[in-house]
């Protein structure tokens, strides 16, 4: 079994409250993710982040193919951290954890992001030329976003 990490840190600009309220705002996932993949709430957004919250999307990640991804936001400290996990979905597993912490000046949010993708040794050759390339392509975007929304740090 291959567990994969991506680790992600971006400095912003802007207080920890107005990060926190951006960032644990499910609807506001659409707004960094890129177009292409036709992000789109599908259930569970319509009220604030809570522990045990089940969020349904949809989702193009590649060649068109339309996926449901249901995830479950399973720990929150507000103004600190919170964590989703896929319920269901395009990975065996998926365990999201997003920090923000107040640094001089701004915040920093920092992203570890545990996964596992199906398929054995399938996914595991797949990983390196388009599971990994993709989530980097995704993530950079999402960086590029925040700084044009809020700055650079």
């Amino acid at each position: 079994m291959n567990l994969y990490t991506l680790h992600k840190k971006q400095k912003l600009p802007i207080s920890l409250e107005q990060a926190w309220e951006f960032l644990s705002n499910p609807e506001n996932l659409k707004i960094i993710t890129p177009d292409y993949m036709g992000f789109h709430i599908l259930s569970g957004a319509d009220r604030p982040m809570f522990p045990g919250q089940i969020i349904q999307y949809i989702v193009t990640p590649v060649l068109g193919i339309k996926t449901i991804w249901v995830t479950e936001i399973t720990h929150i400290k507000d103004l600190d951290y919170f964590v989703d996990e896929q319920r269901f979905g395009p990975y065996a597993l998926w365990h999201h954890k997003h920090f923000i912490k107040e640094i001089d000046g701004g915040i920093e949010m920092e992203d570890l992001i545990h996964y596992k993708l199906p398929f054995g040794i399938l996914g595991q050759l797949v990983h390196p030329i388009l599971v990994k390339p993709k989530l980097e392509e995704i993530f950079n975007y999402r960086t590029k976003k925040l700084e044009e929304l809020f700055g650079t740090y």
